[in-house]
């Protein structure tokens, strides 16, 4: 399946990176959902490495890379003049990559320099051919002068840019017509690029309100998700770090996928449902922090589908759910302080009611056997009517998650009733291994 091999790779990019799971998951739902990242951490916090490692795991996908500076021009992002399309009476290579005629001639120049090399007559009578051609083309077509953007950004699947707030004006205006529409206007002739996502990383977030930088609040904009990085925090983690770069381990490329697959899976996640219910959900998210004043424009709102869609694909399911919309902390934020905030909106909103209630009921087992454990260790001698109480209480638990059962007809919700019925069961069978009493299943027990 497709989505285990995006698992895959995304486990196997969790393993080598210490604690980046947030910003590679994010990697991952942004490639599917054809979105925009932005990377906010310091320097050295691996945020270009576990970019660039997901990449190579993409084959046949081109990245473009960069460090923005005031000095970066257009032309080291989108591409130079190619100089060929200057010289007078040269013919439009896109016109002549479509005349039928012109590339049957170089196949049989082809086949003769390879086969017939010393033909020099017949050589002589195609290159003829093949400049009067070229001489008709330009008479009948003209040509302009064209940038050359091999290895720049409009040729690239992946687009990367560091230091995203260094950029000048100039590259500014640029980057916030090809980051949105995905089009470039190659001197004059706009043309679709094939970039899937724009991703770009900084050490901080400029202050939109100081004139200076109010423009860069619209690049900002474009950024649909947006993730925090940290210096790695646990101890273990960092020694395994430093015991990998220390002895020279190599990275291992096990988990691939191809860009044709990646494009599939982005169908697959464009087909995802999102019920009205959810739809319901998210305005009611919306509303709550709007109300803790946290500015979220309609437009974002709007468009807040495809992330969910992502979240839930990579969950498993065709149907967005609940617990889906968790995605949405790395959406509506515009300061890190935010955050925090929108955490605590989505808990209190996205929790799953059942799951909550079925946590409450395995709480209520546990309990309950450690109670009886600590009655079996007062007094032995009334093991009895302790296993007499213990089965009692877990039955009366039993009872009511059978009944929970009957009353619902989602395969989902039955999954998890039937996984928290079977962790009673293992409540109950310890019990009754560790004091001796021989162990019946439950459901057996009391004829359910």
């Amino acid at each position: 399946m497709l989505r285990d091999k995006m698992l895959a790779l995304i486990c196997e990019l969790n393993d080598l990176i210490a604690e980046r799971a947030e910003l590679i998951e994010c990697i991952a739902i942004a490639l599917l959902a054809l979105l925009n990242l932005f990377i906010l951490g310091d320097t050295g916090q691996a945020k270009s490495y576990a970019l660039n490692q997901f990449r190579k795991r993409i084959t046949g996908a081109i990245q473009f890379e960069r460090l923005l500076s005031k000095q970066t021009d257009e032309e080291s992002l989108f591409g130079r003049i190619d100089l060929s399309t200057m010289i007078p009476g040269n013919a439009d290579e896109k016109v002549l990559e479509g005349d039928s005629y012109y590339q049957e001639l170089l196949c049989q120049l082809r086949d003769l320099t390879t086969n017939n090399p010393d033909d020099m007559d017949n050589l002589d009578t195609i290159l003829k051919k093949l400049e009067f051609r070229r001489k008709a083309s330009y008479m009948l077509h003209g040509n302009k002068p064209k940038l050359n953007t091999m290895g720049y950004i409009p040729e690239a699947h992946i687009v990367f840019l560091d230091e995203l707030f260094k950029c000048n004006d100039g590259v500014l205006n640029s980057l916030l017509t090809v980051s949105n529409e995905r089009k470039f206007t190659n001197e004059g002739e706009i043309m679709n690029i094939p970039a899937i996502s724009f991703m770009g990383a900084s050490n901080e977030i400029p202050n939109f309100s100081n004139p200076d930088d109010r423009a860069l609040r619209h690049l900002f904009d474009r950024f649909h998700i947006k993730v925090v990085t940290q210096y790695i925090q646990n101890r273990e983690s960092r020694q395994r770090m430093l015991s990998r770069k220390q002895h020279g381990q190599a990275e291992q490329i096990s988990s691939t996928i191809t860009l044709e697959e990646l494009y599939a899976m982005q169908r697959e996640v464009a087909s995802v449902t999102i019920p009205d219910d959810i739809n319901e959900l998210a305005d009611d998210i919306l509303c709550e922090l709007r109300k803790l004043e946290i500015h979220i424009s309609d437009r974002k709102f709007i468009e807040y589908g495809p992330l969910v869609q992502a979240k839930a694909w990579l969950n498993g399911r065709n149907v967005v759910q609940e617990a889906d919309l968790d995605v949405l902390k790395f959406y509506f934020w515009t300061k890190p302080e935010e955050i925090p905030v929108i955490q605590q909106v989505l808990d209190k909103l996205c929790v799953n009611p059942l799951q909550e209630e079925l946590n409450e009921i395995l709480s209520m087992a546990d309990e309950i056997s450690q109670g009886f454990n600590a009655s079996i260790a007062a007094n032995p001698r009334n093991s009895t009517k302790a296993m007499n109480k213990l089965r009692g209480e877990l039955k009366r638990l039993y009872h009511t998650l059978n009944g929970m059962n009957a009353d619902t007809s989602d395969p989902e919700d039955k999954a998890a009733i039937s996984k928290t019925m079977d962790d009673i069961e293992d409540i109950s069978r310890e019990a009754h291994e560790e004091s001796g009493f021989t162990y019946e299943p439950l459901s057996k027990l009391y004829n359910f």
